[in-house]
């Protein structure tokens, strides 16, 4: 019997699992719960949604791994959650209890620790615990207003992130002012460039009529007094003199920042540059792009030219699409190229092409367009941003010839490409050499150098240069 006890006891311990907050991206080390989809005491199926998490970059549904009984959550919605952090405890099937022999459920381990004989005590109501456990779930959703209780949900259960609240907040945005905003994220959510460009034109409309809200006091709810907060707030965040203004990085920033920092810190960064003739290709796009977009429904941009050319050379040089680990290099197969993105609100976001040496011309001019789209749009799904091998940043489309980007760890290299500019060039012609205007491009490769050398970098960027310069001017689209 003694055996038989403590073999339940580890079969019982066993059989709750640990629902962790999983890992969005390379970059993103915290994310948002926004809402539990289950209560303690639900039973959950094996990959049914359990919760909804957001970060600055993408809103995601989290399946449970496991079949089971949620036993227990460990944070409330609105708590912002780091990475690998336990969420919620589940119990497995085998704990949750399919009946004994009486119905009864099979006893917890605490059951089994205090009496030996297993089978005999299951009228014990210990397992009732986990019920009560809904209580704590009302709990936060009082002090995590924090004096802006206004800004939760309206009574149409509209959700609100802690970064929009914030928002909000700080530029004191009554809630009925902010049920108005049109919201363009997932079920009608305001995201944060949503509030910020309502901002841009509330601030130049309201800015001269900012007492009228302080003479208006006949609402005499709580929401009334906060717009008043809000002209006290601004002086905190500018000098005296009204010429500098100080403002707070959003979470996205913060990230940004210190994943640049932290890639300086551990990359040796050397840039290499070469400049390209991509005349034939330029003209062959200007010939093709009307009847690309009639035969395909896609734009063809250069963004998956340049792409298919760095696969074609990372092909050739297998030992650029590597990571590092320690004193270990890791060497990558898989072909995952990330294109840089920028963001209506300023920043910076790397969706990545999956497998893109699988991928024809058009299947990559349909992938970039798509991928560009939903970047913008703040639909990215998790998985898009995950598992780059190799970045390409293109700073022509700011009209910049040139750039040194940084590596976007734990990749080893970058590679930016400059705007397509003409000038005059010399051409070698059978008849001899000729000035003549031509299209050029300049390439710029930032690798690492722990384990890229100044000869496996250049000879990768010259072999992309080559690539687009021997684009054949009569390819079939």
């Amino acid at each position: 019997m003694k055996f038989l006890s403590l073999a339940l006891l580890i079969f019982a311990v066993m059989a709750d699992f640990n629902l962790i907050m999983p890992k969005m991206g390379e970059s993103i080390m915290e994310a948002t719960i926004l809402r539990w989809l289950k209560k303690p005491g639900d039973t959950v199926a094996l990959d049914e949604t359990i919760l909804e998490i957001a970060t600055d970059k993408v809103d995601s549904e989290i399946p449970s791994p496991v079949a089971g009984r949620l036993e227990k959550i460990l944070f409330e919605e609105d708590a912002v959650v780091p990475v690998g952090e336990t969420i919620a405890v589940i119990a497995t099937e085998a704990k949750a209890g399919a009946p004994s022999g009486n119905g009864k459920p099979t006893p917890s381990a605490s059951e089994v620790k205090e009496t030996p004989a297993p089978v005999a005590t299951p009228p014990k109501a210990e397992t009732p615990p986990p019920p009560p456990a809904p209580k704590p779930e009302n709990v936060p959703y009082v002090p995590s207003t924090q004096g802006s209780a206004t800004v939760v949900s309206n009574s149409g259960g509209r959700f609100y992130s802690p970064l929009v609240r914030k928002i909000a907040s700080s530029e004191g945005i009554a809630q009925a002012e902010l049920d108005q905003i049109p919201g363009s994220g997932q079920n009608g959510r305001v995201t944060k460039s949503d509030i910020l460009s309502y901002l841009s034109t509330r601030g130049s409309a309201t800015q001269p009529a900012a007492p009228a809200p302080q003479s208006t006091p006949q609402t005499s709810t709580a929401p009334a007094p906060q717009p008043a907060a809000a002209p006290a707030a601004k002086p905190a965040s500018t000098s005296l003199d009204g010429n500098v203004e100080i403002v707070e990085m959003d979470r996205m920033r913060k990230m940004i920042a210190e994943h640049m920092v932290r890639s300086k810190h551990t990359s040796p960064h050397v840039t290499s540059m070469v400049e390209a003739d991509v005349t034939e290709l330029v003209l062959w796009r200007d010939r093709v792009k009307g009847e690309f977009q009639k035969k395909y429904g896609e734009k063809i941009t250069f963004t998956p030219i340049i792409i298919e050319a760095v696969v074609k050379a990372i092909r050739d040089f297998p030992m650029i699409n590597v990571s590092v680990d320690g004193d270990n290099i890791i060497v990558k197969k898989n072909i995952n190229v990330g294109m840089a993105a920028a963001l209506p609100t300023g920043n910076l976001i790397v969706p990545v092409i999956h497998n893109a040496d699988g991928y024809n011309l058009m299947g990559l001019s349909k992938k970039v367009n798509d991928l560009a789209a939903r970047a913008r749009a703040n639909k990215l799904k998790p998985e898009e941003i995950q598992d780059g091998t190799f970045t390409l940043t293109n700073v022509g489309t700011f009209g910049n010839v040139m750039g040194t980007p940084i590596i976007f760890q734990p990749q080893v290299a970058i590679m930016a490409a400059g705007a397509i500019r003409k000038k005059p060039g010399v051409v070698e012609t059978e008849y001899g050499d000729l000035i003549a205007i031509r299209h050029y491009m300049f390439l710029s490769l930032s690798y690492d150098h722990r384990v890229v050398d100044g000869s496996l970098g250049g000879s990768f960027l010259k072999k992309v240069s080559d690539y687009l310069e021997g684009f054949d001017p009569n390819r079939e689209i």
